[in-house]
């Protein structure tokens, strides 16, 4: 059997590591298109913070890894998917046929509608090459703007405040984090913000970057505020798409991205996708979504391939699930954080000491949460909604006080 993953990131990395495992026999080649070893884009922002070297964000630390485990790695960027003939073709005019194939190509940075995106000083963080040109440009006292203030957004600011720059951020929604926090929450996490010295603008966009005439080096943003502010580098962090463009003509049910069942298998058999470009099943609606977070392209992948090996192992869907350390703030949202329709909610609210607390009820049963400066309870948040625990008597207790989340968690556990 030849098992072919496009794809090396985590979504990659693991189903070729659990194809090994599976099937000893058989034939695995990974494809990636970077020209470096497989590796985390999450851990970007800790190079630019000097936490950890580039080395530091390679997905398998051992030495010749991929060869120990007789995994082929083919470095180049896949043109199309013939599907019909089992072939994919890349841009240096090879070829590459498999019986089972993994699409697990992830997502890239949206560039969002603005003129002057392609000036000197203004990049993305998405890859190693990204990072270096950041950290260049990203020196201490430097004027630094972020466009966004999302999830990955808010893991750079936390780099870049780290380096002591002189940091706006420009997010255009009316609160921070706006697809993981409700405006209680994403407030807090603003005036924490500005608190710790970082510049936040919400409800406000940037419409132009034009080089600043005194200094060819320099930038100018333009807002929608009528303001403009001078920037040695611009970082755009406005949200990702999943990679699957180069899947036209292969007859792939797709949406957002690929659209694959409870065994990560596409419209067809034998093509499977996992990580930022499947569009899978969510756990709290049992809707299709795409779910752009590492934990979730790690259990896609080791899903895939187990099934793709021959084995039968449904997923039951991935748990929105996103944790944030913003400039020292934790923060968390789990689930369906925004409630549904007709269910209860605890809400305890304490912004002078940023910390918050909001879960989300549909009959006796936690189906939501939101968590703004503590990390002892993580774990048990997670735990009460995947488990579906009915909590009985507990409900009332924690509509009181939703910070006895573990005392229930405890109790009905047993």
């Amino acid at each position: 059997m030849t098992y072919v993953i496009i794809g090396a990131g985590p979504a990659g990395v693991t189903a070729a590591d659990t194809l090994r495992k599976t099937d000893p026999s058989g034939e695995v080649v990974m494809i990636g298109g970077e020209p470096e070893p497989p590796y985390s884009r999450m851990a970007i922002p800790y190079v630019l913070t000097g936490i950890i070297e580039e080395e530091g964000t390679y997905l398998r630390k051992d030495d010749d890894h991929y060869g120990a485990q007789k995994i082929t790695y083919r470095q180049g960027t896949v043109d199309s998917v013939d599907a019909a003939a089992k072939v994919v073709k890349l841009s240096d005019g090879s070829e590459q046929s498999y019986e089972k194939l993994l699409i697990a190509t992830g997502a890239s940075p949206l560039r969002p509608p603005v003129d002057g995106l392609d000036l000197p000083g203004v990049h993305h963080c998405w890859t190693l090459e990204d990072c270096r040109n950041i950290a260049r440009l990203a020196e201490k006292g430097a004027d630094v703007v972020l466009m966004g203030a999302g999830f990955i957004g808010c893991i750079i600011l936390e780099a870049l405040a780290e380096r002591g720059v002189n940091l706006t951020v420009v997010e255009a929604e009316d609160r921070m984090v706006p697809r993981m926090m409700n405006a209680a929450a994403g407030n807090m996490v603003k005036a924490w913000c500005i608190e710790k010295g970082v510049n936040v603008l919400t409800s406000t966009r940037v419409t132009k970057l034009e080089s600043s005439g005194e200094n060819p080096d320099s930038l100018l943003v333009d807002l929608d505020n009528g303001e403009q502010i001078p920037a040695h580098l611009v970082v755009v962090a406005t949200g990702v798409k999943s990679n699957i463009g180069f899947l036209d003509g292969a007859g792939l049910k797709s949406d957002q991205g690929i659209i694959v069942d409870e065994y990560m298998r596409s419209s067809d058999e034998n093509i499977y996708a996992a990580g930022d470009c499947a569009q899978g099943i969510d756990f709290s609606t049992g809707e299709w979504a795409v779910h752009a977070v590492q934990p979730t392209a790690v259990d896609h992948g080791r899903i895939a391939g187990m099934n793709m090996a021959g084995s039968v192992a449904p997923f039951k869907g991935s748990l929105n699930m996103n944790v944030l350390d913003t400039v020292g703030l934790i923060s968390a949202s789990f689930g369906k954080w925004d409630g549904v329709e007709g269910g209860d909610f605890a809400e305890a609210h304490d912004p002078d000491n940023f910390r918050y607390m909001r879960l989300e009820f549909d009959g006796d049963k936690i189906i939501g949460a939101l968590s703004l400066g503590r990390t002892d309870q993580i774990g048990v948040l997670r735990g009460l909604i995947q488990t579906e625990m009915p909590l009985g008597d507990w409900k009332q207790k924690l509509m009181a006080d939703p910070h006895l989340i573990a005392d229930a968690y405890i109790d009905c556990a047993h």
